[in-house]
């Protein structure tokens, strides 16, 4: 059965569409307009909570981005973009990848909410700037890791730095790279030159009825 993928433009989904396209494995793509719940409301006959990523292979139906990583690395991929559970590293290769959300992307999420995506009368510019500060303050193990090091673990390029990558790039969109190291925002470009990258950046963009713009609120 053919693996199926809901997307949507600049968000989550770009985790495992990524994936996809690194492993070069056959996959449906359908591109949503985001967010797809108010957009296009009978997508939650498909996906209950109206979100982005779906991803269904089979009986398997996710709803995680981080999770559609590790589930597709470890059904297809089997080495090369994983680290194997008896080296080293792989306590470091499962943090990093719990990290990008549940650290590095929440804090965005709350900042696009409250400077973009509610309406005037409940814009909240002073809680986005919290959630700004926050997102920078939780930079600091990255950029203390990629002090000395290229990529997240094992040295080379895993699911984890796809990951990562997302929350940097949205913060790039965001127009956050100021808070940005040297050696962070080198990471980030690094990993956007990717072949694999530069094919799906832009897929869904025509679909989009949101534009991602740069955070309007900040003055540091």
């Amino acid at each position: 059965m053919t693996i199926k993928l809901w997307h949507a433009h600049n968000t989550r989904s770009l985790r495992p569409l990524w994936a996809l396209e690194e492993m070069a494995l056959h996959y449906e793509l359908v591109n949503l307009p985001f967010p797809p719940r108010f957009h296009q409301k009978e997508y939650k006959d498909i996906n209950v909570l109206g979100t982005v990523p779906y991803l269904v292979d089979g009986t398997s139906q996710l709803t995680e981005s981080s999770a559609m990583l590790l589930f597709l690395a470890e059904k297809y991929d089997k080495q090369s973009l994983l680290v194997p559970k008896e080296h080293p590293e792989y306590g470091d290769f499962l943090n990093w990848l719990f990290h990008s959300d549940a650290t590095l992307t929440f804090p965005l999420s709350i900042v696009l909410r409250y400077d973009q995506f509610e309406s005037p009368e409940r814009l909240q510019p002073q809680v986005a700037e919290d959630y700004r500060l926050w997102f920078h303050a939780r930079l600091k193990r990255i950029n203390h890791h990629l002090e000395t090091n290229l990529f997240l673990c094992a040295n080379r390029f895993t699911i984890a730095d796809i990951a990562i990558t997302y929350a940097l790039y949205l913060g790039e969109l965001l127009g956050l790279t100021k808070d940005y190291q040297p050696q962070t925002l080198a990471y980030l470009q690094r990993m956007k030159l990717r072949p694999a990258f530069q094919r799906i950046k832009n897929i869904g963009q025509e679909q989009s009825k949101y534009k991602i713009a740069e955070a309007k609120t900040y003055n540091s």
